[in-house]
């Protein structure tokens, strides 16, 4: 395969170009998967620990009567967690912007056949209406094209992007519903704590279903030979 860098032929055992020493394309290409992959582990730990945190610290709730409840003191309970949820958005979106870098790659590197243009992988994500379906789409197609896959494998793997793609819909909404919720009564405040351990879970298992496809198609391209 062709040196990005100076166009001299790289040789498929060597990681390295010989003639100006710059890392594969491949090279480079399995880098980015692994840290796409480790960032996404990473929000995974997260939410699953701010569930299973909002969890414990909500069992007071369950005993505690009507007569009892102090709505100040639910509020500075849940606060905290409004503010994990928070930041774990805005570590959402420094992943996907890595994550859209790496599918770009990926996409570019995809036989195909693709159903939509590559430009779609950013329209696609900032179009509204067009952003809640058209993503898990383009993403199907990588992977189905990144190898050569019969009906069932292509049908597991459509069955991983539709799950990813559900539950990161119901995390994100269900996330800025435990945001914007209040804790004034008992009632409110273990609904909140409800929200928030199923906001939690769904971004979780988002996170974990999309490590499962970043890893699946990275080590399909980068065995691929040229």
């Amino acid at each position: 395969m062709p040196c990005a860098m100076c166009g001299d032929i790289v040789p498929t055992e060597v990681a390295r170009c010989p003639g100006c020493g710059a890392w594969s394309r491949r090279r480079d290409f399995r880098a980015l998967g692994v840290a796409v992959f480790m960032l996404l582990g990473f929000n995974a730990f997260v939410d699953l620990g701010a569930g299973i945190s909002l969890l414990r610290a909500a069992e007071p709730l369950d005993v505690t009567t009507h007569d009892a409840f102090d709505p100040a003191e639910a509020e500075r309970m849940l606060g905290p967690y409004g503010d994990v949820f928070v930041i774990s958005g805005v570590m959402a979106v420094v992943t996907g912007l890595l994550y859209l870098v790496w599918l770009w790659r990926a996409r570019g590197q995809s036989p195909g056949p693709h159903r939509h243009h590559r430009a779609w992988l950013l329209l696609g994500w900032a179009t509204p209406v067009v952003n809640l379906w058209l993503p898990p789409r383009m993403v199907y197609d990588i992977w189905v094209s990144s190898g050569r896959y019969r009906t069932v494998q292509r049908q597991r793997a459509a069955a991983v992007v539709g799950a990813w793609w559900t539950c990161l819909l119901l995390g994100t909404g269900l996330g800025k519903v435990f945001v914007a919720g209040s804790a004034q009564t008992l009632a409110e405040a273990r609904f909140a704590v409800h929200v928030g351990v199923a906001a939690a879970a769904f971004q979780a298992l988002a996170a974990a279903l999309c490590m499962g496809g970043v890893f699946e198609i990275t080590r399909l391209q980068v065995g691929r030979e040229p």
